[in-house]
């Protein structure tokens, strides 16, 4: 297991968006590793992963907003963690455009203020902020996009995304740097991940999840966009990056300060019809998708990939589930009793497994 446990151990980690899905099976891998977790986020939607899995006992759990700056700084000053996990984000492509102001504030000012956060505390030595892979100006390549690719986005949400990556190189090399870490700062990294998928995730527009609503309205799921190419991987893959690039800054410092992409394997990018497809499969019950003919959809990306040979290479880290294994575990996940003990067995459980390979 590329994850120290001897390193997590007791481990303050102060970790935005804990209530949200990636958020959420972070914080189980944290208080897995036996980490001390405390949590800032909004409010978790009724039907998320952090209540059916009741994360409220593992978690100290805090309200707030990131746009918040004074109850971002009372909360850090009151834990004193030694690591902050920035994932708090307006996340969702649709949702931009209908309310790019709110995307514009969360994802850029939002970011700021984290990294204001980590910059005047007294105890962080290690700050990582996830962005996406949404956050590479799309030129529609049929490569993999590299870590020194040009930000940009055409969206709200991909934008908003681009521009927070330059906020954390302007930290980086103007607060952030060798020369501050030598005095005392923190050391910060960027890292970057496709399109993830897992147990628990119930948000609006995905394709999971919108087929996992037909499992229960028993009609055809609408498509916008099926020969969309795509990154999958399940959810574990990326966070447990997340974490290892936080291992190496806290050991090795400013040599790790750098952008991080992690994706699957090229054999795991798949258009959207092979995934839904393949979900289908797996699912059985009759259970099937239609293209929705729609005209109204806003511009998305067609060819969308990441080259992930960086992390490979210089951290150790590589996928360890095809596409194929991470759509079983998430038939899995969902085809369970719904109860807060058996959503949280099998997530556990799955956790276990992945971390044991």
């Amino acid at each position: 297991m590329l994850l120290d446990k001897n390193f997590w151990k007791n481990k303050k980690v102060f970790l935005t968006g804990h209530t949200g899905f990636k958020g959420g099976w972070l914080s189980l891998i944290l208080n897995y590793l036996e980490a001390e977790v405390v949590g800032y986020s909004l409010e978790p939607e009724k039907n998320s992963f952090f209540n059916q899995v009741n994360l409220g006992k593992v978690v100290r759990h805090n309200l707030g907003d990131i746009r918040d700056l004074t109850s971002l700084n009372e909360v850090e000053k009151r834990f004193k963690p030694d690591i902050l996990i920035h994932m708090a984000a307006q996340s969702l492509v649709i949702e931009s455009y209908k309310d790019p102001i709110n995307t514009f504030s969360t994802n850029i000012m939002g970011t700021v203020n984290i990294l204001e956060t980590i910059r005047m505390s007294e105890s962080i030595k290690t700050g990582v902020i996830i962005t996406t892979d949404k956050c590479y100006e799309n030129r529609n390549l049929s490569r993999g996009y590299r870590e020194d690719d040009p930000m940009g986005g055409f969206d709200p949400y991909s934008s908003s995304k681009g521009s927070a990556e330059l906020v954390i190189k302007s930290y980086q090399r103007s607060f952030l740097n060798e020369k501050n870490f030598k005095e005392g700062a923190a050391s910060i990294a960027s890292v970057r991940a496709g399109n993830v998928i897992g147990g628990g995730d119930w948000a609006e527009d995905r394709l999971i999840p919108d087929l996992l609503r037909s499992t229960k309205t028993r009609k055809k799921t609408k498509i916008r966009n099926p020969s969309a190419t795509r990154p999958w991987q399940h959810v574990l893959e990326p966070l447990t990056g997340y974490l290892l690039v936080v291992q190496k800054l806290f050991e090795e410092g400013p040599s790790k300060a750098d952008n991080w992409n992690f994706g699957p394997n090229e054999k795991d990018i798949k258009p959207v019809s092979y995934v839904a497809d393949l979900f289908c499969d797996r699912w059985g019950n009759n259970l099937s998708w239609i293209k929705d003919d729609r005209k109204n959809y806003f511009h998305e990306a067609e060819l969308l990939s990441l080259d992930i040979e960086k992390a490979k290479t210089t951290l150790g880290w590589n996928p360890k589930w095809s596409l194929d294994q991470a759509i079983t575990k998430v038939v899995d996940w969902h085809k369970q009793p719904v109860t807060e003990k058996n959503l949280l067995k099998i997530s556990l459980s799955q956790i276990e497994e992945y971390l044991k390979i």
